[in-house]
């Protein structure tokens, strides 16, 4: 095992390496918890979502550290799970047996072109400012969700939105929990956001607001109610609308990934000539997990920035996926804590979480209008039109037209105008 994975060369150890996994474990954990808070309000069964969250989790990480070796650690992403309960099953009242389907559609696509290597051409068409303002946008429309869960922000009929309760009971402990999770986060201290979500739960019963859990651990959940079910109504998801879906899947999946591998990589010094090695290897283990997801029932797995914690610990092979993975094979078993998951405990790692997305904002060039145009409509349509989809889209539209005006035509790569035109097919099939 040792020189499987290169200990030496690397200079590390069987201990470095499992403080390094078990510390990306506590970082991430809080996604088994959240998603099926998020996945739950569509109609799927929880237990269900943990079970398909942790299974297709732990074979994404297992698959990065056996295959690719690198301590990169996959779930479900936060954002995603977003699109997938709010924009597309919520807000388009599209079914989540279909919605499954989009996620399943849109990994067999990520396998088809990370196979015949041609990842690489679409990133490069996509201008980075587009990408950075994705990014942005999720991380607001995270956020956004959060402060509603907590009570913070409610609907006004004055003017749509505004200030909540803040003397009501469970608001009162949002607000505790993301103080005690920001102090956390902000202090470095690892698995911060999961340690507030605990420290929520646990101020959270001793108020009386949330119902103390009968058992700590328990039988794994079964998948039953949501295995398979991708493939029911595989054959309605070729519609123009649901096609933007999975486009949408897609894209926001695309740019995460290809964007935390190479961050955690870099970081690792696993980077040779500004190249990734075994990077194919990489970029399959994320879209085959993203199809394993499916087939379970959740939405898209992607790879986890919060795998730079355990790199800080110092994890430098694959070796440190592979503890985390097994620690994600473990959790399985405490699924009865999710009893204590309430809004009020998950609003504060959301909004945490859209912080850190956020982060990007400063490398946007906002002194060129051709280029703040654009992100700025992904950015702000987000939130403000409660669909991830609907930001993207402007900004693609809108890029082109923008950049045309201005006289940077060569600079505009010829996918960006097929784009173009599926986003406006897109508005036209929103009007009707």
């Amino acid at each position: 095992m040792k020189n499987y994975f290169s200990f030496d060369e690397h200079g590390t150890t069987y201990r470095k390496e499992f403080i390094a996994g078990l510390t990306t474990f506590l970082a991430m954990a809080y996604i088994l918890f959240v998603n099926p808070s998020i996945l739950g309000q569509t109609g799927m069964d929880k237990g269900a979502v943990f079970t398909a969250t942790a299974l297709s989790a732990a074979y994404g990480t297992l698959f990065m550290g056996l295959v690719a070796k690198y301590p990169i650690a996959l779930a479900p992403g936060m954002g995603l799970n977003a699109f997938f309960t709010f924009s597309v099953v919520l807000g388009m009242g599209i079914p989540w047996q279909t919605a499954l389907s989009g996620v399943l559609l849109s990994g067999l696509i990520f396998i088809a072109i990370t196979v015949f290597k041609i990842r690489e051409t679409i990133i490069n068409a996509i201008p980075v400012e587009l990408k950075y303002a994705t990014a942005c946008g999720i991380g607001l429309f995270i956020a956004f969700i959060g402060l509603k869960s907590a009570g913070i922000v409610v609907a006004n009929e004055a003017t749509f939105v505004g200030l909540g309760h803040l003397a009501k009971p469970d608001t009162l402990l949002a607000i505790f929990g993301f103080i005690v999770t920001i102090l956390m986060v902000v202090r470095g201290v690892k698995g911060g956001i999961f340690y507030g979500m605990v420290i929520t739960a646990v101020v959270g019963m001793i108020f009386g607001l949330i119902d103390a859990p009968h058992q700590i651990v328990g039988k794994v959940p079964s998948l039953a109610p949501t295995f398979g079910e991708a493939f029911t109504n595989f054959d309605k998801i070729f519609t123009p609308h649901l096609i933007v879906v999975v486009l949408t899947f897609f894209f926001v999946d695309f740019f995460d990934t290809a964007g935390t591998i190479m961050a955690v990589a870099s970081q690792a010094g696993i980077m040779k000539d500004n190249k990734l090695p075994r990077a194919g290897r990489a970029l399959l283990a994320d879209s085959s997990a993203i199809v394993v997801g499916a087939t379970l029932g959740t939405s898209s797995t992607t790879a986890y920035i919060e795998s730079a914690s355990g790199v800080a610990a110092g994890g430098r092979t694959g070796f440190t996926s592979v503890v985390t993975g097994l620690f994600l094979l473990l959790a399985l078993f405490f699924s009865p804590l999710l009893v204590v998951v309430t809004p009020a405990v998950t609003a504060p790692a959301l909004i945490v979480v859209g912080v850190l997305m956020v982060g990007v904002l400063g490398k946007i060039e906002w002194s060129k209008l051709e280029i703040a145009v654009p992100a700025f409509l992904t950015i702000i349509a987000m939130p403000l039109t409660y669909s991830i989809a609907t930001g993207i889209a402007l900004g693609f539209v809108m890029y082109p037209v923008t950049m045309l005006v201005k006289g940077r035509r060569k600079e505009i790569h010829p996918i960006m105008y097929v784009l173009f035109l599926i986003f406006i097919c897109y508005f036209a099939f929103l009007v009707e």
